[in-house]
Parts: C-alpha cells; sequence; structure tokens
C-alpha cells in the first residue's frame, strides 16, 4: 500500500515539472506563430477572389 502512496506523490511532482516547465515556454513565445502571417499575405488575394465570386454567384440567382 505504500507504494502506492510513493508512486501517485512521484506522478504529482513530475506532472508538476512538466506543467512549470509549458508555462515557462509559453511565456518565452516557444509558441508564436511567425511564419503564417507571411504566408498567409501571398495568399490573400485567393481568399478575397474566392469570396467576390460567392457574393457574385448569390446575386445572381
Amino acid at each position: 500500500m505504500s507504494v502506492i502512496y510513493v508512486l501517485l506523490a512521484i506522478s504529482i511532482i513530475v506532472a508538476i515539472v512538466f506543467f512549470i516547465a509549458f508555462i515557462m515556454a509559453v511565456k518565452k513565445g516557444q509558441y508564436d506563430d511567425s511564419y503564417t502571417p507571411s504566408v498567409r499575405m501571398l495568399f490573400e488575394d485567393e481568399l478575397i477572389k474566392d469570396k467576390s465570386d460567392k457574393s457574385i454567384l448569390t446575386k445572381k440567382q
């Protein structure tokens, strides 16, 4: 029975360590997306054309 308590304590400590590592990574900007805005600029015209084509189709009907 005491083994369960030891394993439970160790698992909680490991979970807390991983949670702290995750919080630190988020604060340092590890998950900031700096690539998508530069690519979005290249495909923006296609998105505008798709929206205008749909609006033209709805006006004709």
